[in-house]
């Protein structure tokens, strides 16, 4: 949309395209999940926007947050908005009638869909850059229905394979909106210690702490159309009962609760839910010299296949290995399909291991190079029955946990920084 703002490139005009509470947390996400002081840039901001309220709900002592109207707003509105919201926010909210006053921020949120042209959305990033502080990130929005963007989504698939450390798709938004998060400077390491887990709109919640994961969402609404189609092909049979009753457990495979993180510093914790499989030092040359602490975790297909970050960090290398799919409990595992996430750490390298199963033949990893991730953040899941290893430099921690012992994701500590 962008279509009428003069103070950057403009981008072709379309049908007004809104946005939900949902897609609105999506493109907020990451200035609400900074814990230090943080400054925040809202560009095409509408003082109706759930998207300016929402950005206005992140704030916290310390933070700055500056509004840049949109085509269907001006800046004596959103001046009026924010006063009247009591002065606690209006001393940490700005308005700015064009961006060129606005100073360099450490999240840029585009706060309406973009459409238009490739080479126009490629003028917009390029007039945004100078906004940007070092490691910044830019959050857009583009709608994800054929037709409706004008070449901006292809554009925003291919900054993000460039440059990007996240993309949701939000499809309780009419029309559904792909959110795009691109950092286009390294940002530093220490940062993602101060992080809260990443807010990702791909869980479906069910009950407050409950969510199933949007594959778990797919798989039973493949399983309820098989079901329709069988009963429609034959009305007479009971055959569509199997498809219709197997939804309801394949949802349930996907189940994504919400974990309470510990937040002792030193703490690392569990990548997954399942039995601790083995603890032990070994070497591995792939990941750097020296030796690493090896916890192993068997995940069997009633435990919950979400995985999570062990320890806060930047994503700096992720790569598959090819190989077998024996059985995630024996020795033979060690040579399985695995992916492997490399972080960088305060206290050095960390590796975590997402390797199939038996069953297992689909691992699911959402945390592209160059993301800053939080302690038990969500990363991704592995389909059925499989094992997750977690790599630590030896010579600075110590494992918590013994063989056997049952462990959940994201609340066990499985080992401690010396």
């Amino acid at each position: 949309m962008l279509g009428l703002m003069t103070t950057y490139p403009a981008v072709s005009k379309a049908p007004i395209v809104g946005i939900g509470s949902t897609a609105a947390r999506a493109l907020t996400a990451e200035f609400a999940r900074h814990n230090a002081a943080t400054s925040a840039l809202v560009v095409g901001a509408d003082h109706a926007s759930l998207v300016v309220a929402s950005a206005v709900e992140a704030l916290l002592p310390g933070d700055a947050l500056t509004l840049v109207a949109g085509e269907r707003s001006t800046a004596e509105l959103l001046r009026d908005h924010i006063a009247g919201l009591g002065s606690w926010i209006a001393d940490r909210v700005k308005v700015v009638d064009a961006i060129d006053e606005a100073q360099p921020a450490d999240v840029l949120i585009v706060a309406e869909p973009v459409t238009g042209t490739a080479q126009e959305v490629r003028a917009l990033i390029e007039s945004l850059g100078k906004y940007l502080t070092d490691g910044a990130v830019v959050t857009l929005a583009t709608p994800a229905v054929p037709g409706r963007t004008g070449g901006a989504a292809a554009e925003l698939f291919r900054q993000g394979a460039l440059f990007g450390v996240g993309s949701d798709l939000v499809v309780r938004n009419s029309p559904p909106l792909r959110v795009h998060k691109l950092r286009f400077t390294t940002a530093a390491t220490a940062v993602a210690a101060t992080l809260a887990p990443a807010y990702r709109p791909s869980s479906v919640p069910v009950t407050r702490s409950m969510h199933i994961d949007s594959n778990g969402v797919a798989a039973a609404g493949i399983a309820l159309g098989l079901a329709a189609l069988a009963r429609t092909a034959r009305p007479k049979s009971k055959l569509w009962l199997l498809p219709a009753l197997a939804a309801a457990p394949v949802a349930a495979f996907f189940r994504d609760p919400e974990r309470d993180v510990p937040t002792d510093p030193a703490a690392v914790v569990a990548s997954a839910d399942g039995r601790v499989l083995s603890v032990e030092r070994t070497t591995d040359a792939r990941f750097g010299p020296g030796e690493f602490l090896r916890i192993a975790v068997f995940l069997s297909v009633l435990d919950v296949h979400v995985n999570r970050v062990p320890v806060a960090g930047r994503v700096t290398d992720y790569f598959v290995e090819d190989g077998g799919y024996a059985n995630a409990m024996t020795a033979a595992a060690e040579h399985n399909v695995a992916a492997y996430t490399v972080l960088d750490t305060e206290h050095g390298t960390v590796v975590v291991a997402q390797r199939t199963g038996l069953i297992a033949r689909r691992i699911v990893q959402r945390v592209p190079i160059g993301t800053l991730v939080a302690r038990g953040e969500r990363m991704g899941l592995i389909r059925f029955g499989s094992r997750t290893d977690v790599y630590l430099p030896a010579d600075k921690a110590e494992a918590l946990v013994a063989v056997n012992e049952k462990v959940v994701g994201g609340s066990s500590v499985i080992a401690r920084w010396l």
